[in-house]
């Protein structure tokens, strides 16, 4: 164990450190950068913060301990002294602030201990990446101007030793997700189980809508990068250390400790896995994004033509989309909307049509616009124009409005708007009303708003593009203070129909 212990080993590091500080390190400055110190243990730490106050000629306020044996003050309290205020200068610690902390004025680091996990290491090196404002980082240290970098001070070889690379999380690819969800429920304590189902979870976690963010963190309380991280803590022997350290309160855990520890940390990682809400929530977005790819079997034309059986898979996803008003018209707001109310005094809205898109994609429809789009065009092709959906959340109202009959032709809702637009425009002359270059500019650019969130708001006048422009206060000025009225005669012509 490669380890500055000895008083004299620390005292000599903390004079040359002192020494080449305001020379070498950081040039021109004469304050102390805020400075974090890496120790082994408790009784380690101790040594190395009574030296730093003696070799700098400092109080006690000057350099703190922040472990979790530190009694005087709360370490929450000493951690919040050290990111905010401008004492503690220099900090020491074992495991408290080596992940997951952020200290945002820290400048350099000081490794008085060998570290053997790579990913540890990088995540204590972390520490000094954090940026900073400038004058978030003058209201500590007065004297710096900006962080351009942060010093690693290696006194122990830590950035010369060979450390261990994690293996892969991934590690029962054959075990369905569902029984790995089960297996934690049920509190398996496989390490293959609990690294497999964290690579998994990660991934769905990259997949996920933020509505299906919130609803994960509704049924857990917490959020899925947080429960990823729970499991990925039962196997970390650096986290289970950390753990009995904090449990016990000791610098050196006994094995038994370290058992606790690991007890402790896979009953709180497991306990999500006890909703079934969580789990049946978890195969619901997996079965919606998953795509299986083949690269085994080798594929051969057998029929080029038109297929009964790919029509009636049509006709299927259709009538599933019937079923779907059919049960939810008095459920979801874009479907009351339409069912309920005139569209001339109440629009639909980009929320109510989100929450009208999410719905048909949950179980047991797990539908969305692209397969919609296609069936539609599969069974009456005559009716469908575009080349599909253009990727608009606003096309789920073509579709809407086709299956309902209120529209006989299905389109992008883009073209709709778009058709629309020139209506009105070219009403409005017959009316005797004219536009200048730069008020069809605006216009339009409320035109294509519309086409891609159904609805405008004066709020959304301060927004891009229109901000760029000037803004609703420019708006106002060049319809002459009638930007209300033009918002609302525009919006009604090109959806309330």
């Amino acid at each position: 164990d490669r380890l500055v212990v000895a008083p004299d080993q620390i005292r000599t590091i903390i004079k040359i450190f002192k020494e080449r500080l305001f020379t070498e390190i950081f040039p021109g400055r004469k304050i102390v950068p805020k400075t974090l110190i890496f120790a082994k243990d408790d009784s380690h730490a101790e040594d190395i913060v009574n030296i730093v106050r003696e070799e700098f000629g400092q109080r006690d306020e000057f350099c703190k301990k922040i472990t979790y044996r530190t009694m005087e003050e709360k370490p929450e309290d000493l951690i919040s002294s050290f990111r905010n205020s401008y004492n503690p200068r220099i900090a020491v610690t074992v495991d408290m602030i080596s992940t997951g902390t952020d200290i945002k004025p820290l400048e350099c680091l000081i490794f008085m201990r060998d570290i053997k996990s790579r990913v540890y290491f990088e995540q204590m090196k972390g520490r000094g990446t954090r940026t900073i404002s400038t004058t978030d980082l003058r209201g500590v240290t007065p004297d710096a101007y900006i962080k351009t970098h942060f010093v690693v001070i290696d006194a122990v070889g830590v950035c010369e030793t060979d450390k261990t690379d994690s293996m892969p999380l991934e590690r029962v690819k054959n075990v369905p997700l569902e029984k790995l969800l089960i297996g934690m429920a049920l509190r398996k304590k496989n390490k293959d189980i609990i690294t497999s189902l964290a690579s998994r979870l990660s991934k769905i976690d990259l997949q996920m809508n933020e509505k299906e963010k919130q609803e994960i963190q509704n049924i857990t309380g917490k959020k899925m990068n947080q429960i990823v991280n729970e499991l990925l803590d039962v196997v970390d022997p650096d986290k289970t250390i950390e753990k009995a350290k904090e449990m016990f309160n000791t610098d050196e855990p006994t094995k038994e400790e370290l058992n606790k520890a690991t007890e402790k940390l896979f009953d709180t990682a497991s306990k999500p896995f006890d909703n079934p809400k969580f789990r049946s929530k978890i195969i619901e977005i997996k079965k919606k994004n998953e795509q299986i790819i083949d690269n085994i079997s080798k594929d051969e034309v057998i029929f080029a033509g038109f297929n009964d059986l790919a029509a009636e898979k049509a006709r299927i996803i259709v009538n599933s989309f019937k079923n779907f008003i059919h049960e939810n018209k008095d459920e979801l707001t874009a479907l009351q909307i339409i069912y309920s109310n005139p569209y001339p005094t109440r629009f639909l809205t980009y929320d109510a049509i989100k929450e009208l898109a999410e719905a048909i994609e949950r179980p047991p429809y797990y539908l969305t616009t692209d397969k919609l789009w296609a069936a539609y065009e599969k069974l009456e092709k005559s009716k469908v124009k575009g080349a599909g959906p253009h990727k608009l959340l606003t096309d789920i109202v073509s579709l809407l409005k086709f299956e309902l009959g209120e529209s006989k032709i299905l389109e992008p809702f883009s073209y709709t708007v778009d058709k629309r637009f020139e209506e009105w425009i070219s009403n409005k002359k017959r009316q005797g009303i004219t536009f200048t270059e730069e008020q069809i500019e605006w216009l339009r650019m409320i035109k294509d708003h519309i086409a891609t969130s159904i609805s405008i708001t004066k709020d959304d006048l301060e927004q891009t593009p229109f901000h760029n422009k000037g803004g609703l206060f420019k708006a106002n000025k060049i319809f002459d203070g009638n930007i209300d009225n033009v918002i609302k005669d525009l919006q009604e012509a090109l959806v309330s129909k």
